[in-house]
């Protein structure tokens, strides 16, 4: 009998949860505009591949973008930050726990509010994938995982020293423009991602996108293939270039960026000068299925907020049948459940509905268990 109960425990859970989830869809799928995301959650995957102070540059290049998803509401927890992290706390440096991303050092990047998830040697390619694709051993921490699905809009960007379809790991290894894409490739087949946004600073950066063949994903690069991606400016006081031209153009306006923009990435795109920059940016966006007016800036680089008071079941169940008309007519014979076991329950479901054939599973298994149950002789043991 407890086997009984549970199993009709489970087909009143099963029968809730149809309504639930029908519920959750219909509210994306109502605040959906034409060409908006659906997506759930945002993640941002930011990679700084350079180590070594002469490379301070690329560290400032990620923690800009670090900083900014963050200001528009991505939380630390949905960010993978790798980084060298030797900058900070080089003998080199005359602003020791600090970097900054222009002459004047008018704003700290590092500061005390901040997560390196890989740094140092922890920044290597095999990381990089392992992260990407979700392989990795039980050991690693949740906090240093890309827990991502079918709903989640993730923003990658990498950084470094770079050439036709490489860019260099810690001057130590290399990964290629196929490696990438292998890797893109697995997570849409293992349903990691909705929507990915590839962004990359390197000499001839183009190339790195060039191999990609996955769904839905928009990429741009610093560079063409046989362009050099060039720093923005020098520090006299630190002595070395503190950000590359083309990050910080795209930080100078995100600066202008909230949370409520509604600023589309087309918008993004046509701030690139290829006269600002020294370099010709390049955009890739025949695997995005949305037109890119229509796709916001917030959709990659800002946190997802979406609320509304689900109306009662039974305007969902009207809005059900005056979706589908012809419902009533075509349905099967409604389970009635027997009133000393719980109130009855007659419903008549549409047709060719997903989250129908959920509810009446559901019900089906009640039903099928309590006519089980009340079918069964009963017999009793004697006490002697």
């Amino acid at each position: 009998m407890h086997l009984v109960a549970f199993l009709y425990v489970l087909g009143f859970l099963s029968s809730v949860w149809a309504f639930s989830t029908a519920a959750v869809n219909d509210l994306f799928e109502r605040n959906a505009a034409p060409g908006a995301s659906k997506h759930t959650n945002n993640w941002a995957v930011l990679v700084c591949a350079s180590r070594y102070w002469f490379n301070y540059r690329h560290m400032a290049n990620a923690l800009g973008m670090y900083r900014t998803v963050k200001r528009l509401g991505i939380p630390d927890s949905n960010i993978i930050l790798m980084l060298a992290d030797d900058a900070s706390c080089n003998l080199r440096n005359k602003f020791p726990g600090s970097v900054y991303a222009n002459p004047g050092r008018h704003l700290d990047l590092y500061g005390d509010n901040i997560e390196v998830d890989y740094r140092g040697y922890e920044v290597t390619v095999e990381n990089f994938i392992r992260v990407l694709t979700g392989r990795m051993d039980s050991s690693v921490p949740r906090s240093k995982r890309l827990l991502s699905d079918e709903r989640s809009n993730i923003f990658v960007y990498m950084t470094g020293h770079g050439g036709n379809e490489f860019l260099k790991f810690q001057d130590n290894e290399e990964i290629s423009a196929f490696d990438i894409a292998d890797a893109f490739e697995q997570m849409y087949q293992k349903k990691r991602y909705n929507e990915i946004f590839f962004m990359i600073d390197t000499c001839q950066a183009n190339s790195m996108y060039s191999k990609f063949y996955s769904p839905n994903i928009l990429a741009t690069g610093s560079s063409e293939v046989g362009e050099n991606s060039y720093s923005y400016a020098n520090d006299n006081d630190i002595g070395v270039a503190v950000i590359d031209a083309f990050t910080h153009y795209i930080l100078e306006y995100m600066e202008s960026i909230n949370k409520t923009s509604q600023m589309s990435m087309q918008d993004l795109f046509d701030t690139y000068n290829p006269d600002k920059i020294n370099s010709h940016p390049g955009v890739r966006s025949d695997l995005f299925n949305r037109p890119l007016n229509k796709a916001l800036i917030t959709d990659f680089f800002g946190g997802v907020a979406q609320a509304e008071v689900v109306p009662p079941m039974e305007e969902l169940l009207d809005d059900v049948y005056q979706a589908l008309p012809d419902a009533r007519e075509e349905t099967t014979t409604p389970v009635d459940i027997p009133s000393h076991t719980t109130p009855a329950l007659t419903f008549t479901p549409p047709s060719n509905n997903r989250r129908t054939v959920q509810l009446w599973a559901g019900l089906g298994l009640m039903g099928g268990l309590v006519a089980w149950v009340f079918s069964r002789p009963t017999t009793r043991k004697q006490v002697s």
